[in-house]
């Protein structure tokens, strides 16, 4: 997998302004719109982290 853009919670889950945060800094840095987003949940569901490549994934 090339580079990647990877955002973890703050106080161990993901808020929405940190999802946003990551939306906003992945548009910023040209991430294709099509690239899938890896994300990292606890047992409960709740997002831990979340991360995309930066260049085309074709994984």
């Amino acid at each position: 997998m090339p580079a990647a853009l990877k955002f973890t919670g703050e106080d161990k889950d993901l808020t929405l302004d940190e999802l946003a945060a990551f939306v906003d800094a992945a548009r910023k840095a040209a991430v294709p719109g099509d690239n899938p987003i890896r994300a990292h949940v606890s047992t409960s569901g709740k997002i831990k982290a979340v991360e995309i490549a930066l260049a085309q994934d074709d994984d």
